[in-house]
């Protein structure tokens, strides 16, 4: 696909906010890179930082923190740099991988509302769970509630109960992906006209901005969402665009 095109469907991708180098970095590794074993080499990073529009400076910066936080392993082989997942960063990576790759089809579809003991519910970690009320939590069924909590088994869902659940501090920022992300599938060609550095500069950008957001709050089961929800549509875009270009291997990127 001629550079412009493609610059051109990926713009609003490259314009939304919390585009930050180490995060970008982060996403890229979970995405091209998180299997034992896996490995970018340094003129790869470089040219997917650059057809982000990531300056090397600021490339060059972002790596340094990930190895200092333990993210990223660096080492050389011949004149050539070559950077891996740390243990701590795969494992990181691979407990987000659920949030980020799950397709909406895939959700669960079974769920329950949790009503805690009031002496001990700010004392209770509820992850998985979103709170409706100081007391009341929705989730899949499949988490363990407490084990003195009150538990209901779901069935139908009101439309208002639905609103209610949305992160709505998220709104916002699900509409601009979705816009983006509409964008994106509208003006990409089919995939065999991308090329390899093509292909793994739109996955990262997509599962950056689909990340950033996703794992902010916790994963409805699918009958506790609304069907026009914006953050529904987005998700549905997301795995959409990640099946019609799958993830290409680090060593075809070099070749290309």
């Amino acid at each position: 696909m001629p550079t412009e095109d493609f610059t051109n469907a990926l713009t609003p991708l490259k314009q939304l906010g919390g585009q930050r180098v180490w995060s970008l970095m982060i996403s890229l590794f979970g995405d091209l890179a998180r299997r034992k074993g896996d490995v970018i080499d340094g003129p790869v990073l470089s040219a997917i930082m650059a057809a982000m529009d990531v300056r090397p400076e600021a490339a060059r910066v972002a790596l340094h923190r990930l190895r200092k936080d333990n993210w990223i392993a660096s080492e050389k082989q011949g004149r050539i740099s070559r950077h891996s997942l740390t243990p701590d960063g795969r494992e990181q990576a691979v407990d987000a991988s659920p949030r980020i790759y799950t397709t909406p089809d895939q959700l669960c579809q079974d769920w329950q509302m949790v009503l805690l003991n009031a002496e001990t519910s700010d004392l209770i970690d509820m992850a998985g769970f979103t709170r409706l009320s100081s007391r009341v939590f929705m989730g899949p069924l499949n988490i363990a509630p407490p084990a003195d909590a009150f538990v209901t088994i779901g069935t139908t869902v009101p439309e208002w109960l639905k609103l209610e659940l949305e992160p709505i501090a998220l709104t916002q920022g699900y509409e601009q992906l979705h816009s983006a992300l509409k964008h994106a599938a509208q003006h990409l060609p089919a995939h065999k006209s991308l090329n390899p550095l093509q292909v793994a500069t739109l996955r990262c950008l997509i599962v950056h901005n689909w990340r950033r957001l996703a794992l902010k709050h916790p994963a409805l089961p699918k009958p506790l969402m609304r069907g026009d929800w914006v953050g529904l549509k987005a998700h549905i875009l997301v795995a959409d665009l990640l099946a019609r270009y799958p993830r290409p291997d680090p060593l075809q990127i070099a070749a290309a």
